[in-house]
């Protein structure tokens, strides 16, 4: 009798129906995170975020690459910040628009979830702030010290200018970028897949000039000061709240519950 072969070894990346399985669990267990873990979490996410940006408002400044791979340049640097929370371990406001899926499953409740993005987002806005005034402290990004804090400046300008309508759209469009993108990061194995994963999705929402809320804690009052100007809190809250229910709309409508009704609407118990 001749011997079966061995069985064959699993694909280096998990399935898009494993991938939701993941997400699924994942979100269920975060809603339950304690309320301080939760928040110092967020804190570093925000922080973590704020990090990227540093980095894309530098790499850009005094490029002669042309603007669309400049911006791609940038964007591969800005994706460290998401690298940062993913491989590192922290909370990210738009990133836990992915538990959803746990919410639309009746795995968790209503009020969990709005628990979990309230603490998360007001923590990611902490750790984004905290970096404006280290950064601010350093004297790096100081209006009149180069050509960085004039990049800073333009950034933060641009943004505040943005109609409610266009800060929306580009809300929606990045986080449909950004919650792909650690999707695609629950497909890897291992810790290399993973930053292979974020950096290209993440890239390509700096590239196209998309809006992610929590970055925008961070650009913008830092974009304030390097412009020698008080940080306008009114402007600041003018761009967050439109791109705030965009990212949701983006990353928990069309990625999470899509997904959700593609692989696990219906399926209840008999697909864990």
């Amino acid at each position: 009798m001749s011997t079966p072969p061995p069985p064959a070894p699993p694909l280096d990346a998990f399935s898009p129906a494993q991938i939701a399985l993941l997400v699924e669990s994942a979100g269920v267990r975060k809603a339950a995170l304690p309320v301080l873990q939760t928040l110092m979490l967020g804190v570093l996410a925000g922080s973590f975020i704020a990090f990227g940006a540093m980095l894309f408002t530098v790499v850009i400044t005094g490029s002669e690459l042309g603007y669309g791979p400049t911006r791609l340049l940038g964007g591969l640097a800005f994706s460290m910040g998401l690298i940062l929370v993913v491989v590192g371990g922290a909370e990210l406001f738009t990133g836990n628009n992915l538990i959803v899926m746990a919410w639309a499953d009746r795995r968790i409740g209503t009020l969990a979830l709005l628990r979990n993005w309230t603490l998360v987002y007001v923590a990611n806005f902490a750790g984004a702030a905290a970096n404006v005034v280290l950064m601010h402290v350093t004297g790096l990004l100081a209006p009149g010290s180069g050509s960085s804090a004039a990049t800073a400046a333009a950034i933060a300008a641009a943004k505040v200018e943005l109609s409610f309508v266009e800060a929306f759209t580009r809300g929606v469009l990045c986080n449909v970028l950004v919650c792909l993108a650690l999707w695609l990061s629950y497909a890897a194995r291992r810790v290399s897949g993973k930053i292979l994963a974020i950096a290209l999705p993440v890239a390509a929402f700096i590239a196209l000039g998309f809006e992610h809320s929590v970055a925008n804690m961070y650009l913008i009052p830092m974009g304030m000061l390097a412009a020698g100007q008080d940080v306008d809190a009114v402007a600041l809250v003018a761009n967050l709240v439109p791109v705030t229910l965009g990212n949701v709309v983006g990353g928990a409508v069309l990625v999470a519950l899509v997904y959700w009704v593609i692989y696990l609407r219906g399926k209840g118990e008999a697909v864990r």
